[in-house]
């Protein structure tokens, strides 16, 4: 696992508050008849994830390290290509889960971002929904990575834990990827459910979450992030202990323990 250092662990803390007033920013902007989505957070995110991958390459990522993000983040991306979530099923999410569980939330962190982005490339989904995707599924894998760690939570109990929090996340990650593109849409309405459910520049913060928790339970939560959160724990489930245990092993090896001792 990569040391998770203090100057790290604030700069998680700094990129993921940035983050949250990305995604947030319909809601925090209320008394405005015209908002514009928050470019400067766009243009600072990158910025910190460079800062970020220095600070952790000064931790203790080396070649090894870095050579088993590649192998990771392009396992994701083919399982982000055979299963590009159609209908909810989507099988990125419990890699995410137990690369961040194995190697720590800083490794998770960095393996979020990096294989929503390597699998953009190869699904062609580039676009301006990208850097939410990629803060998304680092959020996911460095979550688990912060999981508790004890006696008790091993084998069968660690799977269960894990598949509960793959639900979880599956549902927190639709959540705030639909806050994402909610107030782009204008003129919502969905056959059964009353009234506007568009976001309104200018109204109350109590008003457009009403209007968005609505939006999100019928168009999402109980239709593509059900699915998602199944097909998780399903996976995490089945395939938990043999991919965990595989994991923990290539850990062993490509983790330093020896000092190197100084030449005369």
């Amino acid at each position: 696992m990569i040391r998770f250092s203090p100057r790290t662990a604030v700069l998680l803390a700094i990129i993921s508050v940035a983050g949250l007033m990305m995604f947030a920013w319909p809601l925090l902007l209320h008394g405005y008849e015209r908002v514009q989505p928050p470019f400067v957070f766009l243009a600072l995110l990158p910025l910190m994830l460079v800062v970020l991958l220095s600070e952790l390459a000064a931790g203790g990522i080396d070649t090894r390290m870095i050579a088993l993000l590649g192998v990771l983040s392009a396992i994701e991306a083919v399982l982000r290509a055979i299963s590009a979530g159609t209908g909810g099923v989507e099988l990125v999410f419990f890699m995410l889960i137990l690369g961040g569980r194995v190697f720590g939330p800083a490794f998770g962190f960095v393996l979020g971002c990096t294989s929503l982005f390597v699998a953009a490339l190869v699904t062609a989904g580039v676009g301006p929904w990208l850097p939410y995707q990629m803060l998304g599924a680092a959020w996911v894998a460095m979550g688990a990575g912060l999981l508790p760690r004890l006696p008790r939570a091993s084998g069968r109990w660690e799977v269960a834990m894990l598949a509960a929090y793959g639900i979880f996340a599956s549902y927190a990650y639709g959540l705030l990827l639909n806050l994402q593109g909610w107030p782009l849409l204008t003129g919502v309405t969905v056959p059964g459910a009353s009234g506007n459910l568009s976001y309104e520049p200018g109204a109350a913060f109590g008003e457009n979450l009403a209007t968005f928790l609505r939006y999100t339970l019928v168009t999402s939560t109980s239709s593509w992030d059900t699915m998602r959160a199944i097909t998780t724990a399903i996976a995490i489930a089945l395939l938990g202990p043999a991919v965990l245990a595989t994991l923990r092993r290539v850990a062993r090896r490509a983790t330093v323990t020896g000092v190197v001792a100084p030449t005369v």
